[in-house]
């Protein structure tokens, strides 16, 4: 009973899209607010052994660290499908007690506005993103 409580209480405030060109991408569905948060997405951690199985596999370009490099996590919810920007409007951090991704809004977002993140972790890494060059 509580679980599906849960799901009547959740509203829709992102959705998936096609950009022609590009792929995929997360789209807001309502206006957000500077540090509100977007999505809460439960992860599942992968060890550093299963992290390099997955790099032989599409999983590869999905994969987020989680505490380290050699580990990772697959971000369920929209989590994996965000694009990057290295002026994203969104950014994401690990919660590693709950074993969750969460993402916030770094600026105002507008209804229609596609939602991205830095994928370096930090909103301001302008570090180039190497496997972008295998893609």
């Amino acid at each position: 009973m509580l679980f599906r409580y849960t799901l009547l209480r959740m509203k829709k405030v992102i959705a998936v899209k096609r950009i022609p060109g590009k792929g995929r991408g997360v789209f807001a569905l309502k206006d957000f607010k500077v540090g509100e948060i977007i999505e809460n997405c439960p992860v599942i951690n992968v060890t550093p052994k299963e992290r390099k199985s997955c790099e032989k596999t599409i999983l590869a370009y999905y994969i987020y660290p989680w505490r380290s490099t050699r580990s990772g996590s697959v971000v369920l919810g929209y989590g994996s499908i965000y694009n990057h920007a290295y002026d994203p409007n969104a950014d994401w951090k690990q919660n590693f007690k709950t074993e969750n991704m969460v993402y916030r809004a770094l600026r105002p977002i507008k209804k229609g506005e596609e939602i991205t993140v830095n994928y370096n972790g930090e909103p301001d890494d302008e570090t180039p993103i190497d496997w972008f060059e295998v893609i």
